[in-house]
């Protein structure tokens, strides 16, 4: 399925002195133009594009990547304003329009905004929100355990720490004693779910601290397994510094893990990697 505002692999299927046209399936052809068809480009060539609205609301496709998709935030630069609202600069020739409704407050030229990408339902087109709390929770609902792996979007600064989004979807703080170095609005990284307080709301981390036991780090390793479709390209000839970045852990600690889940045949051991075996799959498994 083509999805518009997202990367899409289309198949060409016609070339012309202007461009050339891609399968889009149930959106029918969709044109790239000239300037971004690639210098080898034969009908029946599969090309990843990105698919958006152009001025006059027609589909086009671009080799071009935007700075995020639909469904995503960014740190974006205002480029112009006029009476329809302001336009950021997104990474594509056609600038991101934010809608005056869509701002709080009104958003003036030169200055970078937190905003998330979605796509109108009244327009069809893809647009900016600064109205973040439209788009994220604020307490978690059993969807996130802790130790679990997460992806960080640094939002604001506060006096606790960072205001940071985690996996497009809550809200959270990372307190400033969990950070080493300064970090940038807009930055994204992994970090940890540290911790789900009683009233829902979301601690997180940059780094585990896992305790001794081996179990803690275990699960660890587990849970990045599932998110990888159960294998990890990461051998025990690993630097200590790539698992330390993967998994926020010591190498030694690493190996002590990889071992207990070996003998509990809950993982092979292969020659490029980790491989999380059948029957390992879902939670209920870890009891």
């Amino acid at each position: 399925m083509t999805e518009i505002g997202r990367l899409n692999k289309l198949r060409v299927v016609k070339q012309l002195d202007f461009g050339v046209y891609l399968d889009g399936g149930e959106l029918g052809e969709i044109l790239m133009p000239i300037r971004y068809v690639p210098v080898q480009c034969d009908i029946g060539d599969e090309l990843e594009a990105f698919i958006y609205r152009d001025s006059e609301d027609r589909l086009v496709a671009t080799t071009e990547k935007p700075f995020a998709m639909v469904g995503e935030f960014a740190l974006l630069k205002v480029v112009a304003v006029n009476q329809t609202g302001a336009f950021l600069n997104w990474g594509l020739m056609k600038d991101l329009l934010v809608p005056y409704s869509e701002q709080k407050p009104r958003m003036e030229e030169g200055k970078l905004y937190v905003v998330r990408i979605y796509i109108d339902e009244s327009s069809n087109r893809i647009v900016g929100s600064a109205l973040l709390d439209d788009f994220l929770h604020r307490e978690s609902d059993n969807e996130f355990e802790a130790g679990e792996a997460v992806s960080l979007f640094i939002a604001n600064r506060s006096d606790l720490g960072y205001q940071v989004i985690v996996d497009n979807t809550h809200w959270a703080l990372l307190h400033h004693t969990e950070v080493t170095r300064e970090l940038k609005r807009g930055e994204i990284l992994t970090g940890f779910i540290k911790h789900v307080r009683e009233d829902g709301r979301i601690d997180v981390c940059l780094h585990l601290k896992p305790s001794e036991k081996t179990d803690d780090v275990s699960q660890l390793i587990l849970t990045e397994l599932r998110k990888n479709d159960g294998f990890l390209a990461v051998t025990d000839k690993a630097s200590p510094e790539e698992i330390s970045d993967i998994f926020g852990i010591s190498k030694k600690m690493y190996k002590k893990a990889v071992g207990a889940l070996y003998r509990s045949k809950t993982i092979a051991i292969e020659s490029n990697g980790l491989r999380l075996l059948k029957g390992w799959g879902t939670k209920s498994n870890d009891n």
